[in-house]
């Protein structure tokens, strides 16, 4: 069995992460975390007619790069697992349309990205596949338009609200190597749904902070691992409500969140310079950080042992009109240098 303790499972063969892309709109490419995004845009619709072809677009710019990086080994791509904020993923369901790839549409939604980091790692660990595919995006402008108000409405925006992310990040994985020098999956935690009632869709960060201290903690209960074992513990994407929120229940639970404990949706703004409120979120936020820096990171040897907890808002424009709470969820991996 793979499975230790009450829900974490170990990887028989460490899982490699050997290609990575992210690709950003103007306004991420402004932020704090600019300079590792090379590959950007300062066309919000990406020479696409619509903030939904442009998010395709940003999926297709993203997996393209990986897929070059790729041509050293000739072995095919088994799965690519992918999923975003669009009605029925529409925005990775055309990205990969004309590539005849074995696909998996998800739905997590911005723990989107380590929902399909786990279940392809879980595919290769598995003997279902070498080589997996990894991939999500999200778009501000297509987010509003379908979660909250026409950008045309001008609504005022809440301290608590957070700014949907414009980016992608897309991740190689395959059967681990020794000595490959890339950073490795071992061990996954995936998560359980945690509703705790809050239906305000402008307040995300505090529906999802129950979920990430549920799965955090029972990561480290199973590892009989302490925070100070890591590097870095990511979340993504709390905003800054959220990660004052989850350092709160952590301390309820007599664990400590140090100065290695952070957020993707904090990193990624500037909050005093960007009016981006409470930070990013949206399934592109923690693929970007991810892909763009924490990843590239880990190759410097700057981050050797790195948690990724990517947080999911679980609604939909029909659960907010029926006044439905709404649901969070987290997904952890583990990842070695």
């Amino acid at each position: 069995m793979k499975k230790i303790g009450s829900g974490t499972y170990r990887l028989a063969n460490p899982v490699d992460i050997t290609a990575q892309e992210a690709i950003v709109g103007k306004i991420e490419k402004e932020g704090p975390l600019g300079k590792y995004f090379t590959n950007y845009s300062e066309d919000e619709y990406f020479g696409e007619e619509t903030f939904e072809k442009a998010e395709s677009r940003m999926q297709k710019e993203v997996l393209n790069r990986v897929l070059e990086q790729s041509k050293a080994s000739p072995k095919p791509i088994d799965f690519v697992f992918a999923g975003d904020l669009l009605n029925q993923c529409i925005g990775s369901n055309y990205s990969i349309r004309d590539l005849n790839m074995q696909f998996f549409g998800l739905y997590g939604a911005c723990s989107t990205m380590a929902e399909a980091i786990t279940l392809a790692c879980m595919a290769i660990d598995g003997g279902f596949a070498e080589r997996s595919i990894a991939m999500t995006s999200s778009h501000f402008c297509s987010a509003e338009r379908q979660f909250r108000f026409p950008l045309e409405y001008g609504s005022q925006r809440p301290p608590a609200a957070q700014w949907t992310v414009t980016g992608s990040g897309c991740l190689l994985l395959e059967t681990g190597k020794v000595g490959s020098g890339c950073p490795k999956v071992t061990e996954i935690c995936p998560g359980a749904i945690c509703d705790m009632g809050i239906s305000d869709q402008n307040n995300m960060g505090a529906a999802m902070a129950a979920a990430a201290e549920l799965t955090i903690k029972r990561f480290l209960d199973d590892t009989k691992s302490s925070p100070e074992d890591y590097d870095l513990i990511v979340t993504g994407d709390l905003g800054h409500i959220g990660h004052s929120i989850l350092v709160e229940l952590l301390a309820k639970d007599n664990i400590q969140a140090g100065s290695n404990f952070d957020d993707c949706g904090k990193m990624i703004f500037d909050k005093n310079s960007q009016d981006t409120h409470s930070g990013g979120s949206g399934c592109g936020c923690s693929a970007t950080v991810l892909a763009g820096y924490i990843l590239p990171e880990m190759k410097k040897g700057t981050l050797k042992n790195v948690l990724f907890i990517a947080t999911g808002a679980l609604m939909s424009p029909v659960s907010t009109l029926q006044n439905e709470s709404i649901p969070g969820i987290a997904h952890l991996i583990h990842i070695t240098a």
